[in-house]
């Protein structure tokens, strides 16, 4: 669940909130490109109520998140999702 006014990171560092996001990411980026309404996917989706002021807001900088991973980011996505990996494997080992 997405708290109202929370806003999905911003700059060009991937971040543990991405991580913990990534499919939430996934599913706001097919709902947008299956052309979904944003209140729809804010609602199943985020679980935000849409009727704040600010719901619109938060779904967006969600979504603008997502294209942004997928897009521009992809290379240090990849890299901090690996390194992630990485990590996991290691401590497991």
């Amino acid at each position: 669940m997405i708290a109202i006014g929370q806003r999905a990171p911003e700059g060009n560092t991937v971040v543990d909130y991405d991580r913990c996001h990534l499919a939430l990411y996934a599913a706001l980026l097919e709902a947008a490109d299956a052309g979904g309404d944003w209140q729809e996917a804010a609602t199943s989706l985020m679980k935000i109520d849409v009727t704040e002021c600010d719901a619109e807001q938060c779904w967006r900088s969600h979504l603008d998140r997502a294209r942004w991973i997928v897009g521009e980011g992809l290379a240090s996505a990849v890299v901090a999702f690996g390194a992630r990996l990485g990590q996991v494997r290691e401590s497991q080992g």
